[in-house]
């Protein structure tokens, strides 16, 4: 039924209305932001925010069976620790002041004694002090004025070399070949003579992962590498270049792609080190690709992670894995004949993998054994196998919950220790504890009972462990324990974050949503403006990281990271939610997308975020953003162009738009081969987000840095070159010869991914040209 109105009721209407818009437009005027405002947010920036955080010891290092080292933080700086495990006595590691003067002299500038930085030490059979500080090695004799050496092996421009057990000799690379250097004289030594250019030994390069360390395996005796000669002679090239006044530097390296017919191979080799004799393993050439990730080398620190030698040095197992890792075989060779057994293998229907952060299968030659980890009953579970026969002998772990690190076997007392996720009922599923297990079978035990995520170090012996322990809201406990039955040892330290709330620092809320299919449980991690007021509208800003290899929240363990707290700290609601399609849950869980990787969890996103709004009115879900790097610039284009109405803001750094253009092992993995039909259409094409830049409604600002040798900037560029012929308004920063993760540009791109939704999202005004700075300790 239509309104009727006469002409004077209709002008009164329209006058009524424009004074009520005009009173609400005094009433809410557009807002302003400060440099006070901005500055406060900084604040809890984590370089501002973490030093603020008092005995937060989360990890350890032991120097032997009953002795380790910890770093201790407080408001003086930082103590150097050592506690000797018998008596739970903990007491200087060193002298620091006086390292401090020694290492002040080395390094010729000054080191602050509370503000060492070490990354590591050890204590030589000489008792000098071996020190790692800021990627530089110093020997330090403490006695009398004391006095560190110039920087040992490895720095100067001398190549990076792996260490070899008896800590004597050291690999590295130099022209293609492998050579060695001896640790006390620096004597060098060529091992291999017949690696050429693009066909060399041990090279470290993965497309997106190139360095001039070494890749290799040394035998627990010294006297054999395990290695491979790569050869990438036929592998397609990536070029960049650099942005300066005159001729640009080419950068070149060989960078696989998806789909390309030739792309990097192995040829697995052991090496005789006194004899400097390669024997070439008796197999076909291997593809470069890892059971854990997308790079033959997954550890933080290097090392080739599927490979182990026998405690004889008679025997290498080591596990292979097809182009599309699909199927992965056990293999052992003999280090005499070169001669290559399969022992068993698993073909799974979409990606096979051994664990989580750690490779979790082992080799016990002793009992003619091996241990694998499989997915197979959805779950990811420890097996025994039998090496003679290549058959299953037993389930070792059972039912729901992930092992997601064997962090320790004993052959001899058949026990193994793991962590673990989803194993005890009623626990936050993605909170790490620590098990030991049987190997012959029955229930494991649980050695960390407290509901929290716990980081774990074994003593040398594994007869102990440190235990830090905390969660999203709660500061770390670190303790000693026994690896027998988990009783506490000794107190090592307890955070103190006393300092950190009298800033007005407030912990992340966990929150639980339900998925796409309305069912599955997702968590997640709210930051809230510390003012905050539960009678306004806040615009919400969802921070998106889609895997499949890892998730938005990140670590569960108590943190400041990221700057979620301080965007939150503006005037925003901001999120982050592990959705359908990332791991550390079910098989079925992390393969929600497989082979559909344009979905970016995005369907589980919006469902959060919806469910959110319903949940609490504060929330404004007619001002959604989203912003993400790598991974998740790629997630928040596609948020862009998939939800328009839904997202109005994004900001989109250093996205893999369309994987074709981007390294073969990661694509290949979690989208599959790249597979055409009859008419010239792949599985890719419309995996590709500049496929659907025409639909492009809100403000977009897209970043990239020039010399990114992860995701190349043409990933961005082909977006950026849809967008023009689609006619659509969007925001580009390019930022000149940063890489991947912007270096020291990467505070100015935090400004503008600030003012971007202020000003956007919030539609306020930001302070002018805010400078944020790094401390310069």
């Amino acid at each position: 039924m239509g309104l009727k109105m006469d002409g004077s009721r209709l002008l009164g209407a329209l006058v009524l209305s424009a004074l009520s818009s005009g009173a609400a437009a005094q009433a809410a005027p557009a807002r302003t932001l400060t440099a006070d405002d901005y500055a406060r947010a900084e604040s809890f920036m984590y370089y501002r925010a973490a030093p603020l955080i008092d005995h937060a010891v989360t990890s350890a290092s032991w120097l032997d069976d009953s002795h380790f080292w910890y770093r201790d933080h407080d408001a003086q700086g930082d103590r150097y620790l050592r506690m000797d495990a018998a008596t739970g006595k903990a007491e200087p590691a060193f002298d620091q002041a006086k390292l401090a003067a020694a290492l002040s002299k080395a390094a010729g500038k000054p080191v602050d004694a509370s503000k060492l930085g070490i990354t590591e030490f050890d204590v030589a059979a000489d008792g000098q002090l071996d020190v790692s500080l800021r990627g530089k090695h110093y020997l330090c004799d403490l006695k009398g004025e004391g006095v560190c050496a110039q920087p040992r092996h490895g720095d100067a421009g001398e190549e990076p070399g792996v260490l070899s057990p008896d800590k004597k000799t050291e690999a590295f690379i130099r022209h293609w070949n492998l050579w060695l250097r001896d640790v006390a004289t620096g004597k060098e030594t060529q091992l291999t003579t017949d690696g050429v250019e693009d066909y060399g030994y041990a090279t470290d390069n993965a497309g997106w992962k190139h360095t001039d360390s070494a890749i290799l395996v040394w035998s627990p005796d010294s006297t054999q590498i395990a290695t491979f000669q790569q050869d990438q002679r036929k592998t397609g090239d990536m070029y960049l270049v650099t942005t300066n006044v005159g001729h640009p530097k080419l950068e070149k390296w060989k960078y696989p792609l998806v789909g390309d017919e030739h792309i990097t191979m192995i040829e697995r080799v052991i090496i005789d080190v006194p004899a400097k004799k390669v024997l070439r393993l008796k197999m076909q050439p291997d593809q470069h690709r890892s059971t854990l990730c997308d790079d033959i080398s997954c550890g933080r620190d290097g090392g080739w992670d599927d490979v182990q030698w026998a405690a004889d040095g008679k025997t290498l197992a080591f596990v292979s894995t097809s182009r599309d890792h699909k199927q992965s075989w056990f293999r052992i060779a003999d280090a005499k004949s070169g001669e290559v057994r399969t022992v068993f293998d698993e073909k799974v229907k979409t990606y096979y993998e051994s664990g989580n952060d750690k490779v979790n299968w082992s080799y016990l030659p002793e009992t003619h054994e091996a241990i694998w980890f499989s997915e197979r009953n959805n779950w990811g579970n420890l097996y025994l196998y039998d090496l003679n026969t290549g058959k299953l002998k037993r389930a070792i772990t059972t039912g729901e919950g992930n092992v997601t690190q064997v962090l320790r076997v004993d052959a001899k007392s058949r026990t193994l220790w793991f962590r673990g996720v989803g194993r005890t009922a009623g626990v936050d599923p993605y909170y790490q504890q620590y098990w030991k297990v049987s190997i012959d079978g029955g229930k494991p035990t649980l050695l960390t009972p407290e509901p929290a995520d716990h980081t774990v170090v074994p003593s040398p012996d594994g007869k102990l462990f440190v235990d830090a322990y905390s969660t999203s809201t709660t500061p770390p406990v670190t303790v000693l324990r026994s690896s027998d039955d988990g009783r506490t040892v000794a107190q090592v330290a307890k955070a103190d974050i006393g300092r950190l709330l009298a800033t007005g620092w407030k912990a992340p809320e966990p929150f639980t949503v339900k998925g796409r299919d309305g069912k599955t449980d997702l968590y997640g991690l709210m930051y809230k403006p510390t003012n905050f007021d539960p009678g306004k509208k806040y615009p919400i800003v969802d921070y998106v990281y889609p895997g499949p290899q890892t998730g938005s929240v990140g670590t569960r363990s108590f943190s400041v990271g990221r700057d979620n707290q301080a965007l939150a700290e503006l005037g925003f609601i901001v999120v982050a939610i592990d959705g359908m399609g990332t791991p550390w849950r079910s098989k079925a869980f992390h393969d929600a997308y497989f082979g559909n990787i344009i979905d970016n969890t995005l369907p589980d996103q919006v469902a959060g975020l919806k469910e959110l709004g319903k949940r609490y009115a504060w929330i404004d879900l007619d001002r959604v953003g989203m912003w993400g790097h790598s991974g998740g610039g790629n997630a928040t284009v596609g948020a862009m162009f998939m939800y328009p109405d839904f997202f109005k803001v994004g900001i989109a750094e250093s996205g893999n738009h369309d994987n074709r253009n981007y390294e073969d092992d990661w694509a290949e993995k979690w989208q599959g081969l790249l597979v055409k039909d009859k008419d010239g259409k792949s599985n890719y094409d419309k995996q590709a987000n500049q496929v659907y830049a025409d639909k492009l409604k809100g403000h977009l600002l897209l970043a990239h840095g020039t010399m990114d040798d992860n995701v190349p900037p043409y990933q961005t560029l082909l977006v950026v070159d849809a967008l023009i012929k689609a006619n659509k308004d969007f925001d580009l920063l390019l930022i000149p010869n940063a890489h991947h993760g912007y270096g020291a540009a990467s505070l100015y791109m935090t400004r503008k991914r600030w003012d971007y939704f202020v000003r956007y999202l919030m539609e306020a005004t930001p302070p002018k040209e805010y400078e944020l700075k790094m401390p310069k300790d």
